[in-house]
């Protein structure tokens, strides 16, 4: 079997305040952490213990996940897997980066979003020089707010060309025509972002290669889509992998729609699917994509 997952435990704490994000300095108790790392361990044994199949990982906790000991540990120890395709992370990069020094950064790889406010721009900048220095596949973005349009500016202008940098979507904003030009500019994929996509009734990855899972191990076929295919550890899910139309109106968030079937995000981004890296970043930059 070729799956990819997309696991979100029951971490939610965070260390920023984002005025855009429910879960902006929001504490875990130290019992709610604790579960949490034993869920995260939990499926860590599992992934390593799947010989027989191929696996790739995306961690999209609600919370910053790097800041904790044990979200690094999975990511090391599921990089030097070999069944382990890529083991991925979307983070603010708040933490620190050397302990990718003990990661395979031929399969580790970081989803990156810089929150203007949040942290110093040089600090930010100069983490992610530090990925570039290391070897570790990584990619950055922002939301596509209006004041953060400089900041963007500035990190297209100061990121290496091969770095691409992607612009979400605020969630509840209008774009003019002329505003989603300006930040068509910096991300030519923009566009995916500007509008939900109709999806009701579409054929999607999510549910026959692509599933999440959270903390108990219950399986679906994506983040937004409740109904339950089964659970991870008792290997229920697995009868139940299949081709199915997507049952919601529209997808709007880019780890969902980037599986519908009707877009060309896998051409696009092959190879680079749970990291949002584009074949060809430079040409992206540029346009040429």
């Amino acid at each position: 079997m070729d799956l990819t997952i997309l696991y979100r435990g029951p971490l939610s704490s965070c260390d920023y305040d984002c005025p855009y994000c429910p879960f902006a300095k929001r504490r875990d108790t130290p019992g709610q952490l604790r579960a949490d790392r034993a869920a995260l361990t939990r499926f860590t044994a599992w992934a390593r213990q799947q010989t027989g199949d191929r696996l790739s990982v995306l961690f999209t906790p609600w919370g910053e996940g790097l800041v904790r000991s044990w979200y690094r540990q999975a990511l090391v120890e599921l990089s030097h897997t070999p069944h382990v395709r890529r083991v991925a992370i979307q983070t603010n990069l708040s933490c620190r980066t050397d302990w990718l020094a003990d990661a395979d950064p031929d399969t580790v790889a970081l989803w990156c979003t810089y929150h203007p406010g949040q942290t110093p721009y040089d600090r930010f900048l100069a983490k992610t020089r530090d990925l570039s220095e290391r070897g570790i596949r990584f990619s950055v973005g922002t939301v596509g707010l209006p004041e953060h349009l400089e900041h963007a500016r500035r990190l297209r202008a100061e990121l290496p060309p091969h770095v691409y940098l992607w612009v979400n979507a605020a969630e509840g904003h209008t774009y003019t025509d002329a505003e989603a030009a300006e930040w068509t500019g910096l991300d030519p994929l923009f566009p995916y972002s500007r509008h939900p996509h109709r999806s009701a009734g579409l054929p999607c990855r999510t549910g026959e290669s692509v599933v999440s899972v959270d903390g108990e191990g219950t399986v679906r076929r994506c983040h937004f889509v409740p109904a339950p295919l089964g659970n991870l550890y008792d290997g229920t899910y697995r009868t139940a992998l299949a081709p199915r139309p997507c049952p919601l109106a529209r997808c709007d968030c880019h780890i969902g729609y980037v599986h519908l079937e009707t877009l060309p995000l896998y051409d696009v981004f092959a190879g680079g699917v749970l990291e949002r890296i584009p074949a060809h970043p430079a040409r992206t930059v540029t346009g040429g994509s």
